[in-house]
């Protein structure tokens, strides 16, 4: 049992940087063009979160649902999954989250106003939700580039779970038409932890 003490996380990693950046690469060849419809479902997101329009925040939890639905399948459980045997239940999270994206977000909303994200936690919180959001759909992309990959493998909302997560969680606490604290939670477990564990697994295949 000594043993564990001495793996690392470097020797859980079951496949090597340059084999998860050429299943990326495919994948970006075979889904596209839906690069472009992913840009612009970011695009309308943002706008969806910035509305005060009644149901404007119900046809966003249903936009992300898709999202979530299709990341999970198309990433996890089609590519994914045929080099890390843990991205089946990846795939299972992604669709509970969209799950629970179409309950929570079907339900009325919970509070009125320019200033609030999340009900009770005011105008600090969302701006905190519109950097999230916009780093997610705009910026996590670039982030590659500066890291030196190309074009064909960086990761973009929409496709891939990290920047689909993080412009999400941004989303829940940006939106016009708020959140209680307790759906917001409810909705950020799954979105945070997958960060969690996308963020230990770019560090390890960084040498970390």
């Amino acid at each position: 049992m000594s043993d564990w003490w001495s793996y690392r996380l470097s020797d859980l990693l079951m496949f090597s940087p340059a084999t998860y950046w050429r299943l990326i690469e495919l994948y970006h060849r075979e889904v596209w063009p839906a690069q472009l419809v992913a840009l612009a479902a970011g695009l309308v997101a943002l706008g969806l979160a910035a509305s005060r329009r009644a149901g404007a925040g119900r046809v966003l939890a249903a936009l992300l649902a898709a999202i979530w639905l299709w990341v999970g399948w198309a990433f996890h459980w089609q590519r994914y999954a045929s080099i890390n045997w843990a991205a089946q239940y990846f795939a299972v999270a992604f669709a509970i989250q969209a799950v629970l994206l179409l309950g929570l977000g079907a339900l009325p909303r919970d509070g009125h106003g320019p200033t609030a994200g999340v009900v009770g936690m005011g105008v600090r919180v969302r701006n905190l939700g519109w950097l999230l959001a916009l780093s997610g759909v705009l910026l996590y992309p670039l982030a590659g580039l500066f890291a030196g990959r190309p074009w064909t493998q960086i990761e973009l909302f929409g496709l891939t779970p990290e920047p689909t997560a993080l412009a999400s969680l941004g989303l829940l606490l940006a939106s016009a038409q708020p959140l209680s604290r307790s759906r917001c939670c409810v909705l950020a477990v799954i979105p945070t932890l997958s960060l969690l564990v996308g963020a230990a697994t770019l560090w390890v295949m960084a040498g970390g």
